[in-house]
């Protein structure tokens, strides 16, 4: 039999630090303002910016793509799911969870040059990538100028 020791000071510290990082996390940036998550957990999301799109990727680990959601509508996306958890079977004991488990829904509103037509994902190895291209009009352009 295992014994797990239980320090409640680094559990105080723990809380604290999440706590923390919750409240200290920006309301909005430079993608627009994000509604607040959904559901029992969030799953953290990187934004990039290149020339032609935009790119979201999130953190889906034990997740199957049928189990996740992407949708479109009035400048906003929306990606939900759900990871369940495993069920305690006889002789199989837990003696910490700390993964979250559940439904989640993200939902991140999106700038006006992204084109929803051309929008993509892909999942793969625990990562759902949603390519967000940008509009061939708000692509810079140069114009040549001639001296007459």
């Amino acid at each position: 039999m295992h014994l797990a020791r239980i320090d409640p000071f680094r559990e105080l510290e723990n809380l604290s630090s999440r706590l923390n990082r919750m409240i200290n996390q920006p309301l909005s940036g430079r993608f627009g303002d994000e509604a607040p998550a959904f559901g029992d957990w969030a799953p953290a999301m990187d934004i990039e910016e290149t020339d032609a799109e935009y790119l979201v990727r999130a953190d889906l680990p034990a997740i199957r793509k049928e189990d996740v959601k992407i949708g479109i509508s009035d400048g906003i996306l929306t990606v939900e799911g759900e990871r369940k958890q495993e069920k305690e079977e006889h002789g199989k004991k837990f003696h910490r969870i700390e993964r979250s488990y559940g439904k989640f829904i993200r939902r991140l509103a999106l700038p006006s040059d992204v084109d929803p037509q051309k929008v993509s994902a892909k999942f793969a190895d625990g990562e759902l990538q949603v390519h967000l291209p940008k509009s061939a009009s708000s692509k810079p352009r140069s114009i040549e100028v001639s001296v007459t």
